[in-house]
């Protein structure tokens, strides 16, 4: 059995900046989304409430799951970060649906919105969403938690801007229902940045096969190591939102110990499919059944056609 642990950058002080900026952001909509009766301003401010929670779980959890692995929690608390994502998606499409309903409502009984109000405070949100959002981009492609924060903040950016065009656009022509037609474009914009997020959560609180490997070229790999005949239950799941672990039983021509080809296995399983943990049985190949090389060698360039 052999492990090996990945590094990770440390964001705590990224998810501090980026709550404190988001916390005080809020406030801000909320005061002058009441004063400018902008539903636009209130809906974001519910988004932002709603982004800061997910920071803070996701923050508790990037602490959570570095925790010393105990007698009970033999892996220690790395599925924090998958709890983490899952709850953050299903927060996001429970405050989507609560800003639908009232743009819904707003588009019946239309109200008169202050266009110059919306420009400033939406244009304050550009600022601090993407800032916090350039936080976490070298983080993105690697957590999910922090792939959620980036895609949050940048779609938070977005919609912000979205928001100070219809601010001008109010401006110029008076047309107050385009404040609750943009927030039902708000609500599409989340919709689609969250289903993706909601999706690798989903499929990794399920031990789904992580995004990016595919266990049929590891089953490959293995099949063609020297002096491997089969390979059998192969399990590849994610322990975290950035660890991956792999279980295997390797059948062998020869019975005995083999080191030096699980610290291949092990190396060889990091370098090519980011497998962190991998835990390798020796299983003895007896009787005329057992293929050689040969037949193994085959069979492996048959699966990757």
């Amino acid at each position: 059995m052999s492990h090996s642990h990945h590094q990770q950058i440390d964001f705590g002080r990224a998810f501090a900046l980026g709550v404190l900026l988001n916390t005080g952001f809020i406030v801000a909509e909320v005061i002058f989304g009441l004063f400018s009766h902008s539903l636009s301003l209130l809906a974001d401010a519910g988004h932002n409430l709603g982004d800061v929670l997910g920071l803070l779980m996701a923050w508790a959890a990037l602490g959570l799951e570095r925790r010393s692995p105990t007698r009970r929690f033999t892996y220690g608390l790395r599925r924090t970060s998958v709890l983490a994502a899952l709850f953050n998606a299903i927060l996001l499409l429970v405050s989507v649906g609560a800003i639908a309903l009232e743009a819904v409502r707003r588009i019946r009984e239309p109200a008169p919105v202050a266009g110059l109000t919306m420009i400033w405070v939406a244009a304050s949100g550009v600022v601090v969403n993407g800032l916090t959002a350039w936080m976490f981009v070298d983080g993105r492609k690697n957590d999910l938690n922090i792939r959620g924060a980036f895609l949050h903040m940048a779609a938070d950016a977005a919609v912000s801007a979205g928001v100070v065009v219809a601010g001008f656009v109010i401006l110029r022509t008076g047309w107050d229902l385009l404040d609750p037609i943009s927030s039902l474009i708000i609500v599409v914009i989340i919709l689609v940045g969250t289903w993706g997020l909601l999706r690798d959560a989903i499929n990794l609180v399920l031990d789904a096969v992580p995004r990016g490997i595919d266990p049929g070229a590891v089953k490959v790999f293995l099949e063609q190591l020297p002096g491997v005949a089969e390979i059998h239950h192969l399990h590849v799941w994610g322990l975290s939102t950035t660890e991956t672990a792999c279980t295997a039983h390797v059948v062998k021509r020869e019975p005995q110990l083999d080191d030096q080809l699980l610290k291949q296995i092990a190396h060889e399983l990091h370098d090519r499919f980011g497998i962190e943990h991998t835990t390798i049985q020796f299983e003895r190949c007896d009787g005329p059944d057992c293929p050689t090389e040969h037949e193994t060698h085959a069979s492996a360039h048959e699966s990757c056609d």
